[in-house]
């Protein structure tokens, strides 16, 4: 099944929704630790970058810097659809430099902004989605 392209529909359509817990961005050399369960991996030649749960990492004894909230869009993007996560960004980066770090997983976007603002961010989103009706 193919995602959606159009960017106008994406924006009305988003549909953010905020998934409960505290994550962090972490670092390890080889592969995950055992009990993890990552939400994001992705591979780099300085290591295997890993979003978790904070708690996990604290378990683990993982060093972290950011703690995130992690918002899902809840429209079925496609992969080649173009705008909708500068659109999403610019929104949230007009709104007093609000971060968002971007996951494209096959289905949705997934972002990830200041824990402690995350649930400012879903109303921006909401409010874009509804602008862009």
């Amino acid at each position: 099944m193919s995602g959606e392209r159009d960017l106008s529909t994406l924006l009305a359509t988003m549909r953010p929704e905020l998934n409960p817990g505290r994550y962090v961005f972490t670092t390890v050399d080889g592969p995950a630790p055992e009990g993890l369960r990552p939400v994001v991996t992705v591979a780099e030649p300085e290591g295997l970058t890993l979003v978790v749960r904070q708690e996990e990492a604290d378990a683990a004894g993982l060093a972290y810097d950011y703690v995130a909230g992690w918002i899902t869009l809840r429209v079925h993007s496609a992969l080649d659809a173009v705008g909708l996560t500068a659109a999403v960004a610019r929104e949230l980066a007009e709104a007093g430099g609000l971060s968002c770090n971007v996951v494209a997983g096959y289905h949705h976007d997934h972002l990830f902004v200041p824990h402690e603002r995350a649930k400012e961010a879903v109303a921006l989103l909401e409010v874009l989605a509804r602008r862009s009706h």
